[in-house]
């Protein structure tokens, strides 16, 4: 595993390569030059410009850094989930332990972020569909890579991961009980978070770019 430790250990400022084209470009390239990455991927951006925002770049910088990875977003996956006809896809956390005992997706299975071992899906055909999220989605995405480089041909990430299915108001589980909370990860990227769902829970460590 030594390519993901090596991403563990990558400056979020390696994420400011290149500017979106276009009037909405501008825009995000104006905040990252005003608050920088540091509260740009925190409570920073959530504060001054709003979640969506907030979300959106984040979007666009994690896509940069795995391009190659697919997206769903919330309610094409909550669609998915209700329709009973169709086949499920497998859903993965990619969050830490402590993360995923304060809530989850309904039978989700959670794979370390960091150290991924994937006995828990080597009974699933390669070409199974798999939906990964994390907090907001970088973490799903270098798991999301990681699956597609051991054969995993259907792998799409979480749009905006558990805190946006959260503030959509879209259910999570506890003890495979209805949970209202989620673990912000740490006190800056948990504004992304509306206070409502944003648990009281000590901060994580940082080990990689984005949660």
């Amino acid at each position: 595993m030594t390519s993901n430790q090596t991403d563990d250990e990558e400056p979020s400022g390696r994420w400011q390569r290149r500017a979106p084209e276009g009037g909405a470009g501008r825009w995000l390239k104006i905040i990252l030059l005003i608050i920088g990455v540091p509260l740009l991927l925190g409570a920073g951006v959530a504060l001054f410009a709003g979640r969506p925002i907030a979300f959106a770049v984040v979007h666009r910088m994690t896509a940069r850094k795995f391009p190659q990875v697919k997206w769903i977003d919330g309610p094409a996956l909550a669609r998915g989930r209700a329709d009973t006809t169709r086949p499920q896809p497998v859903i993965l956390d990619a969050r830490t332990q402590e993360e995923f005992l304060v809530s989850h997706l309904g039978g989700a299975i959670r794979i370390d972020p960091y150290r991924p071992i994937l006995r828990a899906i080597r009974s699933f055909p390669k070409d199974t569909a798999i939906v990964v999220y994390s907090s907001v989605g970088y973490r799903g995405a270098r798991l999301a890579d990681f699956l597609a480089r051991q054969g995993y041909g259907k792998v799409v990430v979480l749009d905006g991961s558990i805190f946006q299915w959260a503030n959509e108001g879209r259910p999570i589980v506890r003890d495979d009980r209805p949970a209202k909370q989620v673990h912000p990860y740490d006190g800056r990227w948990g504004w992304l978070l509306e206070s409502r769902y944003r648990a009281e829970a000590p901060p994580l460590p940082k080990r990689s770019a984005a949660p």
